[in-house]
């Protein structure tokens, strides 16, 4: 995990670089597809998939490296070709993990994270779940079992594998020529995340897009039918917790208040969106059937809140940075401790982005749980060997930030709210 950690410390700052790049790229041109709050709960996303790599939050149901010890029919001696074939067996298991994560009603819960940004840029890339808990990749990993392609190797390529799937996440780049017939393109990619009905579940394939091409998924992009972003179902909050088990919630909530015990069973196996007649007509869940008319969610904030959530998330980075640092040196179960916090400080400062009223009492409960942990350690998890007074520093800002936030929720939120229930009586 060392080592993964040391991956991280080179990739964070390099994709939110390229990020950077592409918003100055995007301004120059006129053509500037960032929102503020919107970028800040994509990157904040991407810090939960993180931390849930990082603390091995995952139920593994079997092995790859058991199920080759097990299944392998043959050994590949040549080294080249053991790490070519590994590349195409993760990539192909990628598009089956990921055309049903688009095909199956619970399993859309692990995927609806990464497409719920109404923008497409490279922000939007790091949208990942922390809802796939339980893995079961080793099913789709069965052909390079067979081939007993080493358990190392896919360990290697995996991360790489994904990385890999960052770039194309942009509007800026054109097709590509003769690249579209071989690897996936950001013009095959826009298609993918986009919710006109004929883009819809399309171009599901990580690098090359043979995959799509062979089994009847692939949709080029159309100059006349311009992609718009999303989900059907708009998530409407800046919260990634919250997103990345909303649809699991309703699917909940559908099977309980079904009358049909059919249905109780079945809708959790039924394609994506699929709701029970009577839930559906009794709980309308809002649903965007032309693309053209969505409304955007975007809850006026002032420029104090945006400044102070963009505070708050290079804080959570920095935070997240210095956690990946130490991480040979924290110990169990204070890794957990720390990567707990770090949920927390994001739940909360997501929940104010949403003018939540309900943030302060989150970020009460953040400021309590990390004076705890200074006042047990009298440290905050080494941060003294690095910055001197560091507790000091971090006490300071927990006691402050919860002032902050409650100025915003008492001073802004509900007065404005209050507001607009008297112009409504008028």
């Amino acid at each position: 995990m060392d080592a993964y950690a040391k991956v991280l410390l080179i990739a964070i700052p390099f994709f939110i670089g390229l990020m950077i790049i592409e918003a100055l790229y995007s301004w120059w041109k006129g053509q500037y597809h960032f929102r503020s709050m919107d970028t800040i709960s994509s990157l904040s996303s991407g810090a939960t998939n993180t931390l849930k790599s990082v603390l091995n939050l995952s139920i593994i149901i079997i092995s790859y490296e058991w199920l080759v010890n097990h299944v392998a029919l043959i050994e590949i001696k040549v080294d080249w070709l053991v790490w070519v074939l590994s590349f195409i067996a993760i990539d192909f298991a990628s598009y089956w993990s990921h055309r049903l994560n688009h095909s199956v009603n619970v399993f859309w819960n692990r995927h609806i994270v990464h497409h719920s940004s109404e923008e497409f840029n490279l922000a939007c890339a790091l949208r990942q779940p922390i809802a796939n808990i339980v893995s079961f990749g080793f099913i789709f990993l069965f052909p390079a079992a067979l081939l007993g392609l080493p358990a190392k190797v896919i360990a290697v390529i995996a991360p790489i594998h994904l990385f890999m799937q960052f770039w194309y996440h942009t509007r800026h780049i054109p097709k590509l020529g003769w690249l579209e017939y071989i690897i996936v393109t950001p013009s095959q990619h826009r298609v993918h995340h986009a919710i006109n009905d004929i883009y819809l579940d399309k171009n599901l394939a990580a690098i090359f897009c043979v995959w799509d091409r062979m089994f009847g998924t692939f949709q080029e992009e159309l100059d006349d039918v311009p992609c718009v972003y999303g989900v059907k179902r708009a998530v409407s909050t800046w919260n990634p917790i919250k997103i990345n088990w909303q649809h699991l919630w309703l699917l909940i909530k559908d099977a309980w208040r079904t009358a049909s015990w059919k249905d109780k069973f079945r809708l959790w196996f039924m394609p994506t969106g699929w709701r029970p007649k009577d839930v559906q007509q009794k709980y309308p869940v809002a649903y965007t059937k032309n693309p053209y008319s969505q409304v955007k969610y975007d809850p006026q904030s002032t420029r104090a809140l945006h400044a102070w959530s963009w505070f708050q998330y290079v804080l959570q980075t920095v935070l997240m940075l210095h956690l990946l640092i130490n991480l040979g040196k924290i110990d169990a179960p204070m890794i957990f401790v720390y990567g707990g916090f770090i949920f927390l400080m994001i739940y909360s400062y997501s929940d104010l982005m949403d003018r939540s009223p309900s943030a302060f009492w989150f970020e009460l409960i953040k400021t309590i749980f990390g004076l705890a942990i200074i006042y047990q350690t009298g440290d905050w998890f080494y941060l003294n060997d690095m910055l001197p007074y560091g507790h000091i520093l971090m006490a300071s800002y927990l006691i402050i930030s919860l002032f902050v936030v409650l100025y915003f929720v008492r001073f802004e939120i509900k007065t404005e709210a209050l507001s607009k229930l008297e112009q409504s009586k008028v």
